[in-house]
């Protein structure tokens, strides 16, 4: 059994998202470990590369083409169609970009679909790996022809946990390094991937018990969320509430946890 939508209009996109997540994945592969041209954007380690560009014009000329009245919102400033669209892609077309610059295997294309400003589906796909997680609203979360779920652990000590630090920790004190101390001296373990999209993947398909982050945009997470709540997850702010849709402030668990890992995370002090 694979994911599968009775809603044409949804099918339509999630077979596109599908298609051109697997395209831009087949570039990451064939350039990874290649020599790249890197720039930096908002700081030293907020890097660039060729291949975000290449992969995200791939994408972005997709949705033209096909979907021409459909909203756009890319990371690396790939934007399209008239306001009032009913559906928006919201799209991070290489997340981990650092990662992908250093040769280190952590990376992936994460495309998010909004239907009147509510995530509907989302496709995030790891190309070394070649694992494609996907999902629709109400039709749970999907890595191939398994369904998944996250996990059942309800002791934090055994939690294994996923976080990352933003790219201005050099200059701001809203550094997270506080919160990952709290967490990391209660918890079986804590990974730092780099890569939000996937964090949130792993959380859905029960690998990790939670994962929390700051400071991330909307094209991080777009797809993410809607994996882990399919999943039968919680994501939420850090106190519990609705979750920021930019991805500014994003706690994300297995839902037996929740509140464990909220409590670790506001020891640190004030911001």
């Amino acid at each position: 059994m694979t994911l599968v939508s009775t809603d044409r209009a949804v099918a339509q996109r999630l077979f596109l998202a599908r298609e051109v997540a697997l395209r831009a994945g087949a570039v990451q592969r064939e350039r990874y470990e290649t020599v790249l041209a890197i720039a930096s954007k908002s700081a030293s380690i907020d890097l660039v590369t060729e291949v975000d560009r290449a992969c995200e014009a791939l994408i972005v000329e997709a949705i033209r083409a096909t979907f021409p009245a459909d909203a756009i919102l890319a990371e690396e400033g790939g934007v399209g169609a008239a306001e009032g669209a009913l559906f928006r892609w919201v799209i991070d077309p290489l997340d981990g970009t650092t990662n992908f610059a250093h040769g280190f295997p952590r990376f992936c294309v994460s495309i998010g679909v909004e239907r009147a400003g509510e995530r509907t589906l989302g496709v995030v796909y790891d190309p070394l790996l070649d694992e494609r997680f996907e999902t629709v609203r109400g039709c749970g979360a999907w890595l191939g022809s398994r369904r998944l779920a996250v996990s059942r652990e309800t002791q934090f000590g055994r939690g294994l946990f996923a976080t990352g630090f933003p790219y201005d920790v050099h200059t701001s004190d809203d550094d997270n390094l506080e919160a990952f101390a709290a967490v990391v001296k209660s918890a079986r373990g804590i990974r730092r991937d780099g890569s939000a999209a996937l964090d949130l993947c792993y959380v859905a398909a029960g690998r990790v018990d939670g994962y929390w982050e700051r400071k991330l945009h909307a094209w991080d997470v777009a797809a993410g969320i809607l994996l882990v709540e399919e999943a039968g997850g919680r994501v939420s702010d850090e106190r519990g509430g609705p979750v920021d849709p930019s991805g500014r402030e994003l706690v994300a668990t297995n839902g037996s946890l929740h509140e464990a890992l909220i409590e670790r995370i506001q020891r640190r002090g004030s911001r």
